[in-house]
């Protein structure tokens, strides 16, 4: 398994956590990067950022006004409740049918949100539903008469506004039920024989100035929580730009620039990895050290630059030799290469090691300052661990093989050589070429 198909965890992991994979959508990052270069006032949101942030902050806003509506029935009964035990029975009894409009309007509005409806059907029920409960709350002070009939006209408007402040709304929602939370306040007023029309006008207008102030500073928390919404876009891009640069680094670290294959860093770690996955050792692993044979007289005779070709060359020879999803191949050192294959004998690996230098051998890779043929050969020694050797580490198993591979370099190279534990007789040798 060669390193650099290792899978990218980390990047998924962040991907995971974003919700957005803002790598594949590079007109979505263009245009978070524009809009934050505006002042937040002059921030619009359009198409799919538009509706990212919707579906962002949807759920919350539905839950919000479900639960405003809650508190307004609520408040109602109680309310109502209050007045038949302490006023006088006709004017609770003026106060029970303009009253009985609340509850039916919060239930319709809870009603419409709780499913999934048209953008519009959402807007038309709750300026209606909203529009219902001030009517109501008005006409009980207005039946009242007396001291409930400007009481109630203001507890109107402390209604609206707490919706105004509340609701995360579109603005165009707002403002409409401002206007009309407005408009009945002053119809009312102008029908209010207790006041004259001077008093009505300067009330109205009293009121319209606080109430448009709260309407602006909603629409100030909404562009706060919109230019959030593109930092956190953008802080996500960052993140995942960060988690893939991190990446990177750590690929270069374990792998071999020239080659691809990893380097002696990456197998002394996979080593560890796989020693340390079982508490008693792992059960069958065989080792292979490869060397290119007199690979510095091929540089003495056609240069850096064709050894480097050369490396390469059996670099791709070696790895597609091997087991690609199971196997591991790594470059140990200048020319030489190191295989590790977990769950093969003895038998099985000395096949795969003996495709290895035929494969090479075959390639005819030119090498006129060889020893061995006029062509690149590669020598291999080989070092098993089994069942039996449960107290034989990945350092002794790497020492056999290099043991291994001494022997064949010094018996005429372009050989596999088997190393054999002395305690089981005298080596067990493969010879080629």
């Amino acid at each position: 398994m060669d390193v650099a198909e290792q899978p990218n965890r980390r990047s998924a992991s962040v991907k995971d956590q974003a919700g957005l994979d803002v790598r594949d959508r590079p007109a979505i990052t263009a245009e978070v990067e524009r809009l934050l270069t505006f002042r937040t006032r002059d921030i619009r949101l359009k198409g799919e950022i538009k509706e990212l942030f919707q579906a962002r902050t949807w759920s919350q806003t539905v839950k919000v006004i479900r639960a405003w509506m809650i508190w307004v029935a609520v408040l109602h009964v109680m309310t109502m409740a209050t007045c038949i035990l302490l006023l006088p029975a006709e004017v609770a009894t003026s106060m029970l049918l303009p009253g009985a409009l609340i509850v039916p309007a919060v239930l319709a509005v809870i009603m419409v949100w709780r499913r999934q409806y048209a953008q519009w059907l959402y807007g038309f029920s709750l300026i209606a539903g909203i529009s219902l409960v001030l009517v109501s709350v008005a006409l009980i002070g207005v039946n009242a008469g007396g001291e409930f009939y400007e009481r109630n006209l203001h507890i109107m408007l402390f209604t609206a506004i707490s919706a105004i402040i509340i609701f995360g709304i579109p603005l165009a929602w707002t403002v409409t039920i401002a206007v009309i939370a407005l408009s009945l306040f002053f119809v009312f007023q102008l029908a209010n024989p207790a006041i004259a029309l001077g008093s009505a006008i300067s009330s109205t207008l009293f009121f319209t100035a606080g109430i448009f102030a709260m309407v602006a500073a909603r629409r100030n928390m909404t562009l706060l929580a919109v230019k959030t919404f593109l930092f956190e876009l953008r802080d996500r891009r960052r993140v995942v730009e960060l988690a893939e640069m991190n990446d990177r680094l750590k690929l270069l670290a374990k792998t071999d620039p020239l080659t691809g294959l990893a380097n002696r860093r990456w197998m002394t770690e996979t080593l560890d990895h796989i020693w340390g996955e079982e508490p008693n050792g792992v059960e069958r692993v065989v080792m292979l050290m490869c060397d290119i044979d007199d690979f510095k007289k091929l540089n003495d005779h056609l240069g850096h630059a064709e050894g480097d070709r050369c490396l390469i060359d059996v670099a791709s020879i070696i790895r597609n030799s091997v087991r690609h999803d199971v196997d591991h191949v790594a470059r140990y050192g200048g020319e030489e290469f190191l295989v590790l294959l977990p769950g093969l004998g003895v038998k099985e690996a000395a096949i795969v090691a003996e495709r290895i230098r035929e494969n090479v051998e075959s390639a005819a890779i030119s090498n006129p300052g060889s020893r061995v043929a006029r062509h690149v050969t590669l020598s291999i020694g080989l070092a098993a661990k089994d069942a039996d050797d449960e107290a034989l580490s990945s350092e002794q198993l790497q020492s056999n093989a290099d043991a291994a591979l001494y022997v064949a370099k010094h018996s005429g190279r372009n050989r596999v050589e088997i190393h054999q534990p002395l305690s089981r007789g005298a080596g067990n040798r493969v010879v080629h070429g």
